[in-house]
């Protein structure tokens, strides 16, 4: 908040050249606070901000930036400051800004670091992309298991400050293996003969390097960590997560299954910043296909062309039944797509999905069936030459109608999402637009074909 109100402050003292005063301003802001107002500024303007900037001050700055700034920013300043920011980065932070670069620009950025810091920054890069390993820190505190209270309290104070966390600490044997985790209130309760092999506890939850990191979101959600140990197959403590990463993690996965629920292509910018005719590309693909996908509307009402001519009030009610089923099929696709992100259902439990959308889909079809036919009732009474004298037919037809192509909209964005997780595909891609082209064709054959079979002998 006080960074948005210094905003025009921070303008006019860049205008006016008075870098006195503008650093004094700054510094006065949090990392955060200081993110938000450089967002805001020209190009121009956020290189003068950050050479302003004492060195570990900018490089927490940096670290809230999105990653579209930290190019613009880095483009802007001198090698010299680079390299410190780089080299004060954390190093989970640093291997999210490295992996979003270009190889060869990548390359020479590794260059600028100090020795220490370009094998840890090597090390998390060597790990697959969307691995834990990329984006764990090496940067926690260990503790020995015969310390007691003292030896831990002064162990804290002499080497937190490098440590990303001091929620928890964890205890390790001289093989390096993992022997348990306690937490800073643990510590602090703890009577002071008592060692650190007499606390805490032994069997945490880890995570491996080599895991996607939606395990670690499944985790943090399940056992409501701040911080998660990353070990090796030999047990060995490689690193720590902390929330705050996987939160980012988790809003990335979030937007991008919604995106792809919402018919197109996952962005990979903000939508302010991404290049236009990019966004036209993401866009794009998928609608060629929804459209190509449309055209079988066409082909299969041209199949019904008799039934239509004979009976031009069916025509009428078309736009009613493929659009409950193409909404009957986006709500299931949501449901189950959001289900599946959030563990609460698995592939083996399809059969249980299926019996609970075949049971929905016919109390929601028949529900909507009955509206239909006291429409058509209604009307009927209203306006008796509307649709003739066999209008109880024409609202059965709608009724059974209704039924049929709701039962199988729900059952197409139930499974659909299921399947395509069997196959190793992203579920989100089932998004709603798809599920809805589907219905949209089925639903035209559903329909006339029980109009062919209710209407023959009335209005056919």
């Amino acid at each position: 908040m006080l960074g948005r109100l210094l905003q025009p402050e921070i303008r006019e003292l860049i205008a006016k050249r008075d870098f006195g005063v503008l650093r004094e301003v700054l510094l006065d802001c949090s990392p955060v606070e200081l993110a938000d107002v450089i967002t805001a500024l020209e190009q121009s303007g956020q290189a003068v901000v950050f050479r302003l900037l004492p060195r570990e001050f900018a490089a927490d700055v940096f670290e809230y930036l999105d990653f579209p700034i930290q190019e613009q920013i880095i483009r802007g300043l001198g090698q010299e400051q680079v390299a410190e920011i780089l080299n004060e980065m954390s190093p989970d932070d640093r291997t999210a800004f490295l992996e979003e670069m270009p190889a060869t620009a990548a390359r020479r950025l590794l260059e600028l670091l100090t020795p220490s810091e370009r094998a840890v920054a090597a090390t998390l890069l060597g790990y697959p992309d969307h691995s834990i390993g990329r984006l764990m820190t090496p940067d926690y505190l260990t503790l020995k298991s015969d310390w007691n209270l003292p030896r831990i309290l002064e162990h804290i104070r002499n080497n937190g400050e490098k440590s990303e966390t001091l929620h928890t600490l964890y205890v390790i044997g001289t093989d390096g293996r993992l022997l348990r985790e306690i937490s800073l209130r643990e510590l602090l309760i703890m009577p002071p003969e008592i060692t650190a092999n007499d606390c805490g506890d032994d069997e945490p939850p880890v995570l491996q390097p080599q895991d996607d990191r939606t395990r670690a979101v499944e985790l943090f959600r399940k056992y409501d960590k701040t911080v998660l140990p990353v070990l090796d197959a030999n047990n060995v403590m490689l690193g720590i997560v902390t929330v705050d990463d996987v939160l980012d993690i988790a809003e990335e996965e979030a937007t991008e299954d919604i995106q792809k629920l919402g018919g197109l292509e996952a962005l990979d910018e903000p939508y302010l910043t991404m290049r236009f005719a990019g966004m036209i590309r993401k866009r794009a693909s998928w609608l060629v296909v929804l459209f190509v996908g449309e055209m079988f509307t066409a082909t299969a009402m041209s199949y019904f062309e008799d039934e239509i001519a004979r009976a031009v009030v069916l025509a009428l009610f078309v736009p009613l039944i493929i659009s409950s089923g193409g909404n009957s099929g986006s709500q299931a696709a949501t449901l189950v797509v959001r289900a599946l992100a959030l563990g609460e259902i698995s592939m083996e439990d399809w059969w249980r999905v299926m019996r609970r959308e075949i049971a929905a889909g016919i109390v929601l079809g028949a529900s909507l069936g009955l509206i239909g036919f006291l429409r058509i009732t209604a009307w009927s009474f209203l306006f008796p030459n509307t649709y003739g004298e066999h209008w109880i037919m024409l609202g059965t037809t709608i009724w059974c109608s209704l039924i049929f192509v709701v039962l199988f909209g729900t059952l197409s964005g139930s499974m659909l999402p299921i399947l395509l997780k069997k196959l190793g595909a992203d579920p989100a891609a089932s998004s709603a637009p798809f599920v809805a082209t589907l219905v949209d064709v089925t639903g035209l054959v559903i329909y006339f074909s029980i109009a062919a079979v209710i209407l023959s002998g009335y209005y056919l």
